[in-house]
């Protein structure tokens, strides 16, 4: 996911020839599934060594401030980080960015992702997690086999998509602030939200990315199934909490 209706640098693989193209794809989506492991893998850390449960308690239920000073610091972070992945940078520096990208996600959901998987905070259970993350890998693979196989360019969606997130950010900061529930219907549209980015970002790899820009590609669409995630596990937790 990215908020930047960006341009792209170089040949787009659309453009490439097919061997060029399916190895752009394939490193991709590559970088895609390393994110997403080194994702998985820091925040299973982070709860199995109690530091998760650690930082949840003695900061963000500590202060509900926390929370927005964290959403201020997660958006300049992986702004930032989407620079450092641009072509025109060294591969170091595009790599860094990606690190950078797939820690300030791991920061974002270690809370959720504590309360998710832990009885005692009476809403989650250790299998949650896996159970929203196979039903956001199902969806993902769906939308992607959608978009491969029509073909069509999705990037007119890029403008709608950044207007909606805002909208959103607003009512999520305006919730922190005064403390109401987002709700069931509020969800589902964020599931809706992401599943657009998801779409949006495939279209991308196909139409508009250069063949050099895999780790630029793979970083938004990283971003994308993220979020899913996050709102699919929202969704599972609230469905948890309404059947108490």
């Amino acid at each position: 996911m990215s908020y930047m209706v960006d341009s792209y640098h170089g040949d787009t693989a659309a453009a490439a020839p097919v061997s060029e193209r399916v190895r752009f794809i394939r490193r991709t989506y590559a970088h895609v599934g390393g994110a997403l492991l080194a994702f998985v893998g820091l925040s299973a850390g982070l709860i199995a060594t109690g530091l998760a449960d650690q930082i949840l308690r003695d900061v963000f239920m500590a202060n509900r401030l926390t929370w927005i000073a964290t959403m201020v610091v997660f958006m300049v972070g992986t702004t930032a980080a989407q620079y450092m992945a641009r072509s025109r940078s060294s591969v170091g520096t595009q790599y860094a960015g990606l690190s950078l990208y797939v820690l300030l996600y791991t920061l974002l959901f270690v809370p959720i992702l504590t309360i998710a998987s832990n009885p005692a905070y009476g809403v989650g259970s250790p299998a949650l997690p896996l159970q929203a993350g196979f039903v956001t890998l199902m969806v993902v693979a769906g939308l992607t086999t959608a978009v491969f196989v029509s073909g069509k360019d999705f990037s007119f969606m890029g403008p709608l998509l950044t207007v909606l997130s805002f909208v959103a950010l607003g009512v999520i900061i305006a919730a922190m602030i005064w403390g109401f529930s987002l709700g069931l219907v509020f969800m589902s549209l964020m599931v809706a939200l992401f599943a657009g980015y998801v779409i949006y970002d495939t279209s991308n790899i196909i139409h508009r990315y250069g063949t050099s820009e895999y780790v630029a590609a793979s970083m938004a669409l990283f971003g994308s199934i993220a979020m899913l995630f996050y709102y699919i596990l929202m969704l599972f937790m609230s469905g948890g909490r309404s059947n108490d």
